[in-house]
């Protein structure tokens, strides 16, 4: 199974011409030689300052050549690597970095202005080493580390990602999994793997496409793992609908991994340029990360054929349920059944309840993790039976698939009633007056909370009452009456990250600020 604990070498002793690494937009190519050399001259610098295994180092930095080598090199040397998201504030960077107590920062020169926010700010690293150039925060560039052989390390010992989960409340926590005994992979990496191998078909010919940023768990552990198989890597700069068509025709891309906005930005393309590109090379696609509108799933497999693949998770890795699209058109709307693991949908007192009934969504599984620095939140997640949870909000169907209803803290509660704003954003988004859209309750004298909806129109549309009006109409049509949001508000721009990632706490707490009785 895989190329071993080793797959870059292995793949550069055989084939070293064969691409690693092709960035989208500017085409360059990392061969699998070039990166086993470059990430291992760079394990033999963090051998040098005295990294040990388990020590962590952070990468900071966008998706470029650099990235996958940086975690490469940790990855074989033993050590924790930790993703940050570049789009932080420096408040946000420093906290992380200090949280993980990061010895070394491997960064690059679009980060020069936020590294200048934190000038003299990380008192715990050590080094800071610029991947592409030279920062004045740098205490090495990156021809020091070529000074280094480019033959393995000794005595290679497995690392592992160190990924910051956002969760819903407080600060991020990192999610921190034990390292395996020598030779050995980190299970969830060989759950991975034999995902990928049996369940989705990769080979050493597959071509796979990333289109997210590489700092988030799902793109970074899927681009590794395709390593591990001595495929090819196909990394988006920035997510762009038309040249992401582009790319699987140009590239011809076999294996993608998207997230419902990727799907909806793609969906509003107009039909001529959908029909521009040819994407037969497509043999399967993954989408994760929140619940797709019925609507979108349905027109994306009418548009690419049944080869959509869905599975619900999170960072955690506690657990997984998968579905492919013969699976969901019986089971519309459901992510799966469980995969190497239970599912559990346990009610307010703690008993488990019965299908089709709706309540907390309980993982029971063997893998092991901890919130580094966080006991407390460890344990809070966990009940008596030792299951544990994302904090997410569903019901199983008889045939045992699951079916989310939405995240347990922003459920709207009013006059009683609870209101999931998953199923309005899922109508929503589908008129074609509308770009994005994010739904939250806000304050309510008489019912505690009443539903609003913070739209971004699609280009070209006047945000007026005129659309204010239509799409109240729209959601009347679509939804239950103590659904339909009773004001609408417009943003030139919801607040999401690249990889598709509402920010709805932004958008939520100025309503409550001024309101005495705040959810959290």
């Amino acid at each position: 199974m895989g190329l071993g604990t080793d797959p870059l070498g292995f793949v550069a002793a055989v084939d070293p011409t064969r691409p690693a690494v092709v960035m989208g937009a500017s085409g360059t190519i990392i061969t699998y030689g070039e990166m086993a050399e470059r990430s291992n001259q760079l394990a033999r610098f963090f051998r040098s300052l005295g990294l040990e295994r388990g020590d962590v180092v952070a990468v900071l930095m966008e998706n470029q050549p650099g990235f996958l080598e940086t975690a490469w090199a940790a990855q074989r040397s033993g050590l924790y690597y930790a993703a940050i998201n570049w789009h932080l504030s420096p408040d946000e960077v420093e906290y992380i970095i200090g949280d993980c107590g990061a010895r070394v920062l491997v960064t690059s020169l679009l980060q020069a202005e936020l590294l200048g926010a934190l000038e003299g700010r990380l008192s715990n690293v050590e080094v800071v080493i610029c991947r592409d150039g030279v920062l004045d925060q740098s205490t090495h560039r990156w021809e020091d580390v070529e000074q280094f052989g480019t033959g393995g390390i000794d005595t290679p010992t497995e690392g592992c990602e160190l990924l910051y989960s956002s969760g819903t409340t407080g600060r991020p926590k990192a999610v921190k999994r034990p390292l395996p005994p020598p030779g050995e992979l980190v299970p969830n990496h060989k759950g991975a793997l034999a995902s990928y191998e049996t369940t989705y078909k990769t080979s050493v010919s597959s071509c796979y496409l990333s289109p997210a940023p590489l700092y988030h768990s799902a793109p970074l552990m899927s681009c590794m793992t395709i390593h591990r198989i001595g495929a090819t890597v196909v990394v988006m700069e920035r997510f762009d609908a038309e040249a992401c068509l582009a790319l699987i025709e140009q590239q011809r891309v076999t294996h993608a991994q998207f997230v419902p906005t990727h799907f909806v930005r793609m969906l509003k393309l107009d039909e001529k340029v959908r029909a521009r590109y040819d994407l037969s090379s497509l043999e399967l696609v993954i989408h994760a990360s929140a619940p797709c509108p019925l609507a979108v799933k349905h027109q994306m497999i009418e548009w690419w054929g049944p080869i959509l693949h869905e599975y619900y998770g999170g960072t955690e890795g506690m657990g997984t349920t998968t579905i492919d699209s013969t699976e969901w058109l019986a089971h519309p709307g459901s992510v799966g059944r469980p995969s190497g693991c239970a599912i559990h949908v346990v009610g307010d007192d703690g008993a488990e309840l019965a299908s089709g009934e709706t309540g907390t969504v309980y993982f029971e599984s063997s893998r092991k993790f901890e919130y580094m620095n966080d006991p407390t939140k460890t344990a809070s997640i966990q009940d008596s039976h030792g299951w544990r949870t994302l904090g997410d909000v569903g019901h199983l169907d008889e045939d045992g698939y699951l079916y989310l209803t939405d995240r347990a803290t922003f459920m709207i509660i009013s006059g009683g009633v609870n209101i999931y704003p998953q199923e309005i954003e899922n109508v929503m988004v589908m008129h074609p007056s509308v770009s994005d859209v994010a739904v939250f309750g806000v304050p309510n004298s008489e019912f505690g909370e009443e539903v609003k909806a913070v739209v971004e129109p699609a280009p070209g549309v006047e945000a007026d009452d005129q659309l204010r009006a239509e799409l109240l109409a729209y959601c009347r049509e679509h939804l239950a009456g103590f659904k339909v949001p009773r004001s609408i508000d417009f943003s030139s721009a919801l607040p999401r990250d690249p990889a598709g990632k509402l920010f709805k706490r932004r958008l939520r707490d100025p309503y409550w600020e001024t309101h005495t009785t705040q959810l959290v």
